[in-house]
């Protein structure tokens, strides 16, 4: 079962020498589950203070700078991993770095139904735009819960997933993928060597993720754009952040390939 783990802290509690050995160390484990097939996609996010948010009332487009959620422990990461079930991603969330410092919140990804697929990532495909001045941007999509009954639910799918088709075309889709509810969620925090496992998701807001897009652009007025065109802007909330480069790794350590696999929509090794 695929799972995201979503790697909240305060931005403050690190120090830039462990944030780059934290990262450094996360992409050691990384490599460990690329190896046996558990890996599948992972980044660290730029501070909060860069994120945009896009919301759709009315037909017209609402832009704000800032996060979708002014809490003290923000978002900073994601990872995104294939194992057998939730016991194996709360033991893989316990050995990350910052579920010592912050929350590790753990998200089944929903399945699409049989009849819809993404299209694949490829790895050598070109922007049309400016293939050598491109970004990568995670667009997370908040909405509250029953936003989307199951009637409206079904086409608005739809459409995003033609909207992947769209942006596959023109070399701007990475990788895209529903979770579960909510309910579903799974916080894991590590506090002086122990393990605190709790149900429900972090934070408590009004809207929570329910998706997210992974998108590959010239430049954040594009991002804004794509953002706009999602159904789910129209009845939550689109924040868009930048992905934060890794660090060079010693010794020419390489860093797992990511492929993406059509049907979950989500890479894949």
């Amino acid at each position: 079962m695929k799972y995201m783990l979503l790697i909240y802290g305060a931005e403050d509690a690190w120090t830039e020498c462990e944030r780059t050995a934290c990262m450094l160390d996360s992409m050691k484990i990384c490599d460990e589950l690329a190896e046996h097939g558990k890996w599948i996609a992972s980044s660290p996010l730029h501070s909060v203070m860069t994120a945009t948010c896009v919301r759709v009332r009315n037909g017209q487009r609402q832009v704000t700078d800032g996060p979708y959620a002014e809490t003290t422990e923000q978002l900073g990461g994601y990872y995104i991993v294939d194992v057998a079930d939730r016991d194996e991603a709360v033991t893989i969330a316990s050995r990350l770095p910052p579920a010592a410092k912050g929350t590790v919140e753990i998200r089944p990804l929903l399945p699409l139904p049989d009849s819809v697929s993404l299209p694949k990532y490829e790895s050598g495909q070109q922007v049309a735009a400016d293939a050598g001045q491109t970004r990568d941007y995670l667009l997370l999509m908040y909405a509250e819960e029953g936003a989307w009954p199951p009637e409206d639910h079904a086409p608005a799918l739809a459409e995003s997933v033609d909207i992947c088709h769209q942006l596959h075309a023109h070399g701007q889709f990475v990788a895209a993928a529903p979770l579960q509810p909510p309910g579903t969620a799974t916080c894991v925090r590590i506090r002086n060597g122990i393990r605190d496992v709790v149900d429900g998701p972090f934070p408590e807001t009004k809207e929570q993720l329910g998706g997210y897009f992974l998108i590959r652009v010239a430049n954040l007025d594009d991002a804004i754009a794509i953002a706009a065109r999602i159904p789910g802007t129209r009845r939550g909330t689109a924040e868009i952040r930048p992905l934060f480069p890794l660090p060079e790794r010693p010794h020419n350590e390489s860093y797992p390939i990511v492929a993406v696999d059509s049907k979950s929509g989500v890479n894949d090794k």
